[in-house]
């Protein structure tokens, strides 16, 4: 059976819905659960060649200081419902714009032998739009993925 399940959190409520399953699982099989948030990196789009603002590094570190905050915080919440469980549980958090590679690489860094995260479950036009990380994670990874409704 499964004895190290990543699971990947973004503090939704579908997420947390997904946090909970996780931590009824891993007790009930004697898993450890290594929580991830995937923290989106900073990105400035500029509309004119050579526009040149002074402000932009200050601007990017409130960015990456408040993304950094909340990831604490998600990462907080998980990491103490998991203890309340009697679940060992490690948090991890890394910043990426492509969250699906970020999951996958530390499913293999942390040999992880289940991935268990949240599906919104788009249909149609809306989830070739809007994409999914869930899906992109079913796709590529070679690690078995179970995803929570």
């Amino acid at each position: 059976m499964y004895k190290h399940i990543l699971l990947p959190t973004d503090g939704s409520t579908l997420s947390g819905k997904a946090v909970k399953q996780c931590i009824r699982l891993a007790k009930s099989i004697g898993a450890k659960i290594t929580a991830i948030n995937v923290m989106p990196e900073f990105q400035m789009v500029m509309a004119d060649e050579g526009f040149v603002s002074p402000g932009v590094p200050q601007i990017k570190k409130r960015f990456e200081e408040g993304a950094a905050k909340r990831s604490q915080t998600i990462l907080a919440e998980v990491k103490t419902d998991a203890t309340a469980a009697g679940v060992d549980c490690d948090c991890v958090s890394v910043s990426s714009g492509v969250p699906y590679e970020a999951i996958i690489k530390q499913a293999k860094k942390t040999r992880c032998d289940l991935i268990m995260m949240a599906s919104h479950g788009r249909k149609g036009l809306s989830s070739i739009l809007l994409g999914s990380e869930t899906a992109k994670v079913l796709t590529h990874s070679t690690v078995p993925v179970l995803v929570v409704r």
